[in-house]
């Protein structure tokens, strides 16, 4: 794994969760994991306390036992998951859920959705932070049913990407150890 400093990420639920479902579950890909750690020391990334919130009911509400994710997030270093409680964040925070609300594209459910859980503090952070925004979400201009993180970040300029996008800025690659057998 190779590394690039000076980049700053604030991190989606959904960039742990897939990972952790999907394709870098911590049995096959635990460098992915150690990465996040790596990176957040080295004030690459971070991600919010409500996003924290949301991981640690995600996984209680889906297995009886709380699950690798759950326990990794426990766990994770001090600082990882940053406090949303400041004033800048929370004027952000209410001018974004007033334009959501203004929004007739979206249903009223999903605008209450969006208000419920972390994704706006997410947004009113990188804005506030000046920092990228990452996500799995994609961009939707005729969704009603759900608001989508990019389409709130393209109306306050703030950047985002995907998590590929995001390992891709950093430089990392996953390498294959090699391992020599003799016969």
């Amino acid at each position: 794994m190779t590394c690039q400093a000076n980049v700053r990420f604030v991190l989606d639920a959904n960039v742990f969760i897939e990972a952790h479902r999907n394709y870098y579950s911590f049995e096959f890909c635990p460098a992915f994991w150690d990465c996040l750690t790596q990176h957040f020391h080295n004030a690459n990334l971070l991600s919010i306390d409500k996003v924290r919130a949301e991981l640690l009911d995600i996984s209680k509400l889906e297995h009886e036992e709380p699950d690798t994710l759950y326990h990794w997030t426990l766990a994770s270093p001090t600082g990882m998951f940053v406090s949303s409680s400041d004033q800048a964040l929370a004027d952000a925070y209410n001018e974004i859920i007033a334009w959501v609300s203004s929004r007739s594209q979206f249903f009223e459910g999903a605008k209450e959705d969006f208000a419920a859980k972390a994704d706006g503090w997410l947004v009113a952070y990188a804005h506030v932070h000046g920092r990228t925004l990452v996500t799995q979400e994609v961009p939707d201009p005729r969704i009603k049913k759900r608001v989508p993180i990019p389409n709130v970040c393209q109306r306050f300029n703030v950047p985002y990407l995907n998590t590929f996008d995001m390992l891709r800025k950093l430089g990392v690659r996953f390498e294959l150890a090699s391992t020599a057998q003799s016969h």
